[in-house]
């Protein structure tokens, strides 16, 4: 599904994906911002896609996570389809965690062919804690993006003084989107989902100047 011209509309269709993996639903309200902040920007379409879950249900259900979302299951060769993708998924000892690590493991039929070079990518996250892993988290992540030749997209200090707000709690880093979950209770801020519309918007802007339609 590359970039094309719509018959009906005259208008350039760039198709965008978000896939991420979410254990308590945290990644993905920020994944349905991002889309929504995407699509604010026109012509482009975002589709949602979750990575496949490796633990168990018994072990699910111990640890707590709620059911899963009627959101598609991706495979690896989905993301060749679109023109730019948005990676989200939550912190493990300062990296992703291992069931987003495994999909990216079973993307080397995508790497040897280089399918996903030059397409833009961006990151967003979610962490425990304030000191666990809301910069080394995307930093880990990017050698995911440089072995398929993708380009980063990150989002600076774009969103302006949201950036720099010191007195309410907030996730995010100008490598991307973030949250923090503390014990699973806590929900992502008023402010953190703005900053998920404003990277949303901010990288569809990019992924059509990439792509030459803006």
């Amino acid at each position: 599904m590359r970039s094309n011209i719509d018959n009906k509309t005259s208008a350039i269709r760039l198709p965008l994906l978000s896939g991420y993996y979410s254990m308590y639903g945290h990644v993905e309200k920020l994944a349905q911002e991002i889309k929504k902040g995407a699509a604010s920007v026109g012509g482009v379409e975002v589709k949602l896609w979750q990575v496949p879950e490796t633990l168990p249900e018994e072990v699910l259900g111990k640890m707590g996570a709620p059911p899963k979302t009627d959101v598609p299951v991706i495979t690896p060769d989905e993301l060749a389809e679109a023109d730019g993708v948005f990676f989200g998924f939550p912190t493990r000892f300062g990296m992703m965690a291992a069931q987003f690590k495994t999909f990216m493991d079973a993307t080397g039929g995508l790497w040897r062919t280089q399918a996903l070079a030059g397409k833009p990518a961006g990151i967003f996250y979610s962490t425990g804690s304030q000191g666990g892993g809301q910069e080394t988290t995307p930093l880990t992540a990017i050698t995911q993006l440089v072995h398929h030749g993708m380009i980063f997209v990150p989002i600076g200090y774009t969103f302006g003084a949201g950036m720099f707000e010191l007195e309410k709690v907030k996730g995010g880093s100008p490598y991307g989107a973030g949250t923090f979950a503390g014990d699973g209770s806590r929900q992502p801020s008023e402010l953190e989902l703005e900053l998920a519309f404003h990277q949303g918007k901010y990288f569809a802007g990019i992924a059509k100047k990439l792509r030459g339609t803006a």
